[in-house]
């Protein structure tokens, strides 16, 4: 099996647009669950809306997954698409940023091949993101195929300005992920701040905005606090990773999120902040609760 295949966010977006709902745990382990869930604290500080990336617990039935949400004080499981969006809303969870549209991390805006397909599939969910309540769908640039950092954001704000009307009658942001290059996503080009902003400022909408993932970007280019205060305005949403190894938010890698959390919060962003780490350990749901405590500031 090659990287490509052998990546599991990848292959999780993929689905992601179709996936059903999964089926119920076995009873051994949601008596498991029910146990982590009881030794959770009673509330958080409210300062930070706290998310999580549901494709980092695909193996944990999505309904279970809800429960535990709810009672760490979570408010939101995102880059959930439309057959999952009605459980969400059983368990008064919100999606702050749904999949459902689009043609995946590798084919993307920077491809003008591919706009007429990108914008048909975005023009049929954007109004389902609308009508469900939510604010936001995820985007991707696509890799770069041999292209210049020039054209790219050329080709992407082509695109982009296309579908902006629908964008805009919706209210929906359209949410562009800057991802590494380095390490997970080869040749993909969106994988710095200040070109990601290039792009938001050749489209010229206020419905286009950055995805800053803040694993992504400090393999990338680093002075995480200092990107964000300076490009805080294109900025609608952010992911949280260890790094390196995108596992757990802890001392056993090397951002301090505390910091970094007190810094989004002086920007004046009252979005969310979505915990996007592979738990290495095998209570993962202790794993999920340490980082919304590490973030809670």
């Amino acid at each position: 099996m090659n990287q490509k295949e052998n990546n599991p966010r990848r292959r999780t977006l993929k689905k992601m647009a179709g996936v059903g709902l999964a089926g119920m745990l076995a009873p051994g382990l949601s008596q498991r669950l029910l146990a982590a869930e009881r030794q959770l604290p009673d509330a958080l500080k409210g300062n930070v809306n706290h998310s999580v990336c549901r494709w980092c617990y695909n193996d944990i039935a999505f309904e279970d997954l809800c429960k535990a949400a709810v009672e760490i004080g979570l408010k939101s499981i995102e880059l959930a698409g439309p057959e999952e969006w009605p459980v969400l809303k059983k368990y008064g969870l919100d999606c702050a940023m749904p999949w459902g549209a689009g043609l995946g991390i590798e084919r993307g805006w920077n491809n003008p091949e591919l706009h007429e397909e990108l914008i048909k599939s975005y023009e049929e969910v954007i109004p389902k993101v609308a009508a469900a309540g939510y604010k936001q769908i995820i985007c991707f640039s696509g890799n770069r195929n041999g292209l210049d950092d020039t054209k790219g954001i050329e080709n992407c704000a082509m695109g982009l300005k296309k579908i902006m009307p629908v964008a805009e009658k919706h209210g929906v942001i359209m949410c562009m992920e800057l991802l590494n290059s380095k390490v997970n996503h080869k040749d993909y080009q969106a994988d710095h701040t200040a070109w990601g902003v290039e792009v938001c400022k050749a489209v010229g909408s206020e419905n286009i905005k950055l995805l800053y993932d803040i694993y992504h970007m400090q393999i990338m280019e680093g002075d995480v606090i200092a990107t964000i205060k300076e490009y805080h305005p294109y900025i609608s949403h952010y992911h949280t990773g260890g790094v390196p190894g995108r596992n757990e938010i802890d001392e056993s890698q090397e951002l301090y999120y505390p910091a970094i959390m007190k810094a989004i919060l002086e920007t004046g962003y009252q979005g969310y902040v979505g915990q996007e780490f592979i738990p290495k350990r095998p209570d993962k749901l202790a794993s999920l609760k340490q980082g919304v405590e590490i973030c809670d500031v």
